[in-house]
């Protein structure tokens, strides 16, 4: 069984595979400034209650499995995850000084797809509901 996690009113497991991608894929991610932008990328989520449970930085895109609470859109966190490493990376490392107004490091969209319950298994699960509560009414049910 997954290790769901909670809020007050939601038990949750919710993972996304992210692919982000520097503007004009620059190959910016040799050497040293692929472990720092994981850093930053790890604070980030640690700031909204999120998880980066894998990451990989290849040198023109990076891949993240992300674990983000429902009460966020994946929109929302890729917004937050893109903009505001952004502006760390450009501050911090690129050591840009100043405004930092029309400065983009990543490119505009970005990749996703859920990462959940097998497909199978929530088919099997829908069909077979109806029989579940049937055989729980009458007393019908697993011990584990």
């Amino acid at each position: 069984m997954k290790d769901w996690r909670s809020q007050s009113h939601v038990k949750w497991d919710c993972k996304y595979h992210v692919v982000i991608v520097p503007k004009y894929r620059r190959r910016k991610f040799y050497g040293s400034l692929r472990g720092e932008i994981g850093k930053i990328l790890r604070d980030l989520c640690r700031q909204k209650d999120m998880d980066l449970v894998k990451g990989n930085a290849l040198p023109d895109h990076v891949h993240l499995l992300l674990s983000a609470p429902p009460k966020y859109s994946i929109a929302n966190t890729v917004g937050f995850s893109k903009g505001k490493s952004a502006i760390r990376i450009n501050r911090d490392l690129e050591k840009v000084k100043g405004n930092l107004y029309g400065r983009a490091f990543w490119s505009r969209g970005y990749c996703v797809s859920t990462v959940g319950l097998d497909e199978a298994m929530i088919r099997e699960y829908i069909q077979n509901q109806e029989k579940h509560e049937r055989d729980q009414e009458r007393g019908l049910f697993d011990i584990d």
